[in-house]
């Protein structure tokens, strides 16, 4: 998961960041795709990452244990369009 100090919230700076761990990810890591989930009340999460460019994929229900109760997520993803296979050396 992320945070991020409630004064700060609203002022760009988790994208900022979540923007760099992608590119690093994709980048350095030649990662395929990179799956984040959310809660289906955190709306500002979902906005989050709608606006770097996942999409969802589906809804788990039941699908972690927070705080002593299952709680449902919806589930996104967003893939490399720049992966390559890199032969195991």
């Amino acid at each position: 998961g992320y945070s991020i100090d409630q004064e700060r919230e609203g002022k760009g700076m988790m994208k900022e960041a979540l923007q760099s761990v992608i590119t690093y990810g994709f980048t350095a890591m030649n990662l395929h795709r990179i799956m984040a989930n959310y809660q289906p009340e955190n709306g500002k999460s979902g906005g989050l990452l709608r606006s770097l460019g996942f999409n969802v994929e589906g809804y788990a229900r039941d699908y972690l244990l927070i705080d002593g109760k299952w709680r449902d997520h919806i589930l996104t993803s967003i893939s490399n369009p720049n992966w390559r296979h890199m032969p195991q050396g």
